[in-house]
């Protein structure tokens, strides 16, 4: 069957506001969503590759959404966090608008095949002005979670 965004996500990986206010603290605040539950003994490592990743390329990819992602051998399968900021922070994206909708992948290099399917239905998910007002419109991490599990079953 098709790989899920609601079998990466858990409730628990979604912060609802995200406070961070700047690209890198926003980074680092969803790389400790990502891992703070399950025993990833080197956060820094995972931040490394996600900053990296950025330096390449802004991984804001339009309309307010963001997908920072980085492949890291200190997580041991694919893992998603995300969240939504109060006010949209400035995030170098592609379209030069700031971002308020962030979803975060990581994973080891053993992952890459999920990872790119993970990357590119999210993308096709937040095309959908209509997915992203609901996402955008969740007051907790639930109603992220429901809006998104709905979002995929449409």
């Amino acid at each position: 069957r098709a790989l899920l965004l609601t079998d990466l996500l858990t409730p628990e990986r979604i912060r609802i506001p995200l406070k961070s206010r700047s690209k890198e603290e926003l980074l680092r605040e969803l790389v400790e969503v990502i891992t703070q539950h399950d025993g990833v003994d080197d956060p820094e490592a995972v931040l490394k590759a996600v900053l990296e990743r950025e330096a390449v390329l802004s991984t804001g990819i339009g309309n307010g959404v963001a997908i920072p992602h980085g492949k890291s051998s200190a997580v041991p399968e694919l893992r998603m966090a995300a969240g939504l900021t109060r006010q949209p922070v400035d995030f170098d994206a592609l379209d030069g608008q700031p971002v308020r909708l962030f979803f975060m992948l990581v994973g080891p290099e053993s992952a890459a095949g999920p990872h790119i399917k993970a990357l590119s239905r999210i993308s096709r998910l937040v095309r959908k002005e209509s997915v992203r007002a609901r996402l955008e419109s969740a007051r907790n991490a639930e109603e992220f979670y429901r809006a998104l599990k709905e979002a995929e079953s449409a």
